[in-house]
């Protein structure tokens, strides 16, 4: 290359040098913007979604609480007579009810903490446990009325509640959230 090629690569490098440096000023600036507004609209959606869900989620724990009162002991035996049944079908209609009960619940999950969740699976399955082992205790051809005895009196002397703790545990967990 001759001197006069080389002042001219070179005085084409300097004058190109500003515009390459407001070129990449210009591409950092706009990729900020993009990138303000993007978490901008992120979070606007963000809070749109949390006023549509909030709610949901409320009833949801809501719906879930009240299917742990009606599943609590005391006042599943009320809500199912023992009247005129023995204690093998009083114990079937007890458990066909927890189960119903649960079903109609189980999308409520969706909307709840897992640790949440599992304390409602946990009271469920005590539950049905506290049925099934005061059925176990009685002898055959027993009354229905018996096994809601033994159910009370299991409830009454051990001072457990099998729902209370679940009940509890959401009741923190909404008070987290609020």
């Amino acid at each position: 290359m001759t001197a006069d090629t080389s002042s001219i690569v070179l005085l084409v490098l300097l004058s190109s040098l500003p515009a390459l440096i407001i070129g990449g000023a210009m591409y950092l600036l706009t990729q900020k913007y993009l990138e303000r507004d993007y978490r901008k609209r992120v979070l606007e959606i963000r809070l749109k979604n949390s006023e549509t869900i909030l709610p949901i989620r409320l009833q949801a724990y809501e719906r879930i609480i009240l299917f742990l009162e009606r599943v609590t002991p005391s006042n599943l035996l009320i809500r199912v007579s023992p009247s005129g049944l023995t204690a093998s079908d009083f114990q079937a209609q007890l458990l066909q009810e927890i189960r119903a009960e649960y079903t109609h619940n189980l999308s409520q999950q969706l909307y709840m903490s897992e640790a949440a969740w599992q304390q409602v699976k946990k009271a469920k399955e005590d539950v049905v446990s506290m049925i099934n082992q005061n059925y176990q205790n009685l002898q055959d051809k027993s009354r229905g009325t018996e096994l809601a005895k033994k159910v009370l009196e299991n409830i009454l002397h051990n001072e457990v509640d099998p729902t209370a703790q679940a009940i509890q545990f959401l009741k923190r967990e909404l008070h987290e959230i609020f």
